[in-house]
């Protein structure tokens, strides 16, 4: 990595071949040591501890909520398992007034910013109290108090809303960023190119984090690709670029906090490609072992982002086993409480399926409305009151 002038490029490696690779960033080892000459992001220990506790929180809650769907609590997750890296040490190099638009495997985002087990779980079951009343998904997660936009489902959409967010950011001249996670499978769609040339042809202060987990759902990155990645891409579009070693937490900060520094002091969009692995199924719908041996699964879990973070704050003296021992018991713990309170939680009211949509609800869907609820009433005994279907006027 060389730096000139606040600018961070990464020159290309040519081969025999003609093709050049670029090279990926560095600077944790798996022991929690620092490659010759590395040196790590100006990190205090607050910050440090603040990290790895929304790491481990991911883990525990990705393992949990799995569970959860297999026992037929839940109808569908998605983990961030061996990603952790990619999503939280990039998310603690931004301002947290920053946008975040995320795809859907960045709860470890909301988790650093402090999104609460109770609000995870909220948003999972649905509940009265989740903030998409219901209507999303599970793990469609969103919060304006924390600046995540909430998750839409079609892949790719978030990329070139959040160039056209920067560009309001950039009017507004307040200072913040926005910031795109998506997967390498993602990069592919028409609005990746779209956002990325926009971006550039507007100089807006926008992040494109691309995760490289090695899949699009069972397409490995070697099929998806004929030249070396996402992050080559960048220089048709003369925009700049940086490869960073996902599994590696203070690689991935000090990569991002580089972008953050161009997009916002110079306007000037930044794509980060974090070479990771997905060592989970792409979703609790998904199969991996029809597509992926376990010997290259057994390899990636060597490199486990979160060990690797647990090692180093060993080596600073600032975390312990007895600590890390404790905090898995009591996260494990809360987890399991928390989700059997929201579960007992009634559904929202039926009438949130029509308010705060319109100003003023459209008569075709009251019509629609009353219908509803007069086949409700015609059929009570398959929408029991306990289950919160009879709220709101029906």
């Amino acid at each position: 990595m060389t730096t000139t002038k606040s600018r961070t490029v990464y020159t290309p490696v040519f081969t025999d071949g003609g093709e050049f690779r670029i090279p990926t960033f560095r600077l944790l080892k798996q022991d929690g040591s620092l490659y010759k000459g590395g040196k790590a992001p100006d990190i205090n220990k607050d910050k440090a501890l603040r990290i790895y506790h929304a790491m481990v929180t991911t883990r525990v809650l990705d393992e949990r909520m799995l569970g959860a769907q297999r026992q037929g609590r839940l109808s569908f997750y998605m983990q961030c398992t061996g990603e952790e890296a990619s999503i939280i040490g990039s998310a603690a190099a931004l301002d947290d007034a920053d946008m975040i638009m995320a795809q859907y495997r960045e709860q470890g985002a909301l988790a650093y910013r402090g999104f609460t087990i109770d609000e995870f779980m909220n948003q999972l079951f649905g509940n009265e109290l989740d903030y998409g009343k219901g209507r999303q998904m599970p793990v469609h997660y969103g919060s304006s108090k924390l600046n995540y936009m909430t998750i839409s489902s079609p892949l790719a959409t978030q990329i070139p809303q959040a160039t056209g967010y920067a560009y309001g950011q950039k009017m507004a001249g307040d200072g913040h960023c926005t910031v795109a996670y998506f997967g390498e499978g993602a990069a592919s769609e028409g609005d990746f190119h779209a956002a990325l040339n926009m971006a550039t042809v507007h100089r807006v202060p926008v992040i494109f984090i691309c995760r490289n987990n090695g899949y699009a759902i069972s397409t490995p990155a070697t099929e998806q690709f004929a030249a070396d990645g996402v992050a080559p891409r960048a220089y048709g579009y003369k925009m700049d670029v940086i490869r960073v070693d996902g599994n590696d937490t203070l690689a991935v900060y000090q990569a991002t906090e580089a972008a953050r520094k161009l997009a916002v002091e110079e306007n000037r969009p930044v794509l980060i490609e974090a070479m990771t692995y997905r060592l989970a199924a792409h979703s609790s719908s998904d199969d991996p072992s029809g597509y992926r041996s376990k010997d290259e699964e057994a390899v990636w879990r060597e490199k486990d982002p979160i060990l690797r973070m647990y090692n180093w704050l060993i080596r600073q003296k600032w975390w312990s086993e007895s600590e890390e021992k404790e905090l898995q018991e009591r996260l494990r713990r809360e987890v399991l409480e928390t989700m059997k309170r929201a579960q007992k939680r009634p559904p929202p009211p039926l009438d949130t399926l029509i308010t705060d949509v319109y100003d003023e609800v459209p008569p075709a869907l009251n019509a629609q409305f009353e219908t509803l609820k007069a086949h409700i009433r015609k059929y009570p005994d398959e929408y029991p009151k306990s289950a919160g279907y009879v709220q709101g006027g029906a």
